[in-house]
């Protein structure tokens, strides 16, 4: 038997381990899981929403344990210098988890925060979408498919669904466009189609003129694939119309938007991680929960769907294993092998070794009447 410890330095040793329990979310207070994004960014305003719903839903039923959770919420402004010091601020914040961030490169530039410190944290992300993503770091999860994904589900939308057999691509120099562009080309050329050229662009009101010119003149492209973002596809859609080029356009998950440009935009094909009008009984059942919480707050977008997600992730995990951090990080990595996949509204949650969902869905919608709606085929 050991020799008995004095009372002061009980106390001591006492309080030392409660402060550590405090830092890493034990102890019997409140869970505490850190929420990283640009907050007042159309596209980042709604993950704010839904994590605060289910944070709400989760406690309403009384949390974990008896414990409830408690969100610590720190905005990136979607930049990476700002979500470098979120990170740091969460990290020392005592969350047992952070859900964030919201695109690829604040989540990128925070990585290294969570995976580098003394006692590393979960980042799970519910929307960057970079191939680079996939070796952020061992505590770097997301709960949405990369850019490669959205091209291949483009390229056999085009050829199984709209049996389009050639077609042109204009893609933004980045590497977000260049991922899109790779992709699409490989399988849709892989399914007998043919590209008939692809062009690069650069900027938010491209100049694309000869481009598009070409491809009025020579009047056999079917389709037009935009690898970019929204504003540069309504340019591209302004010149091509009005250079009497009236080919289909298509378009990945950085279109999101895009039906706010009106009749413009009328039959154009985008893809998403996520749309509010997938018929699935647990998207209703959200999508129905979210709008009468938040009523003027529009369709949650696909970070605010993954986001709720997350939180309902975290929290089966944080069941199971309790709220150390790398028990957390190692119940997470188990989901869809030794554990259970969860099922989301997102559809089914599955890690592989690097952190990724290979068997989350991308689906194609098409812009119809000022809305996107689930194309013809994904359901």
């Amino acid at each position: 038997m050991s020799p008995a410890t004095p009372a002061h330095s009980r106390r001591t040793v006492a309080l030392a381990a409660l402060l550590l329990a405090a830092a890493c979310g034990g102890g019997g207070g409140t869970i505490k899981i850190g929420l990283a994004g640009p907050f007042t960014d159309p596209v980042g305003a709604p993950m704010k929403l839904a994590a605060e719903m289910a944070v709400d839903e989760i406690n309403a039923g009384g949390g974990i344990g008896g414990r409830k959770l408690e969100l610590v919420e720190r905005d990136d402004y979607g930049d990476p210098d700002s979500a470098v010091a979120a990170a740091v601020e969460l990290e020392g914040a005592g969350v047992v988890a952070v859900v964030g961030d919201v695109f690829s490169g604040t989540t990128l530039a925070a990585a290294p925060v969570y995976n580098g410190a003394r006692h590393p944290v979960v980042q799970l992300s519910p929307s960057s979408s970079s191939p680079e993503v996939t070796g952020a770091g061992d505590y770097t999860f997301r709960i949405c498919p990369s850019d490669l994904a959205h091209g291949a589900a483009l390229a056999r939308y085009a050829r199984e669904q709209l049996r389009f057999s050639r077609g042109a691509v204009l893609y933004l120099n980045d590497e977000y466009g260049r991922g899109i562009r790779q992709t699409f080309v490989s399988d849709f050329v892989r399914q007998g189609g043919t590209v008939l050229e692809s062009d690069p662009y650069l900027g938010s009101t491209p100049d694309v003129g000869p481009y598009v010119q070409r491809l009025a003149d020579r009047n056999n492209a079917q389709f037009l694939l935009v690898a970019g973002n929204r504003t540069e596809a309504e340019e591209i859609l302004r010149r091509a119309r009005g250079q009497g080029l009236h080919a289909t356009v298509m378009g990945g998950d950085g279109l999101e938007g895009i039906e706010e440009a009106g009749p413009l935009a009328e039959g154009t094909y985008v893809t998403a991680a996520y749309m509010a009008a997938i018929d699935s009984p647990r998207n209703r059942k959200f999508v129905e929960a979210y709008g009468r919480r938040y009523p003027t707050a529009g369709a949650p977008n696909q970070p605010a769907a993954a986001t709720y997600d997350a939180i309902y992730l975290l929290a089966d995990v944080i069941r199971r294993t309790g709220t150390d951090r790398k028990a957390i990080r190692d119940g997470l990595a188990a989901v869809g092998t030794a554990s259970p996949a969860f099922e989301g509204v997102t559809g089914t949650i599955a890690f592989d070794m690097n952190g990724d969902v290979p068997r989350q869905p991308v689906v194609v919608g098409v812009v119809r009447n000022g809305k996107v709606v689930v194309a013809e085929g994904q359901q």
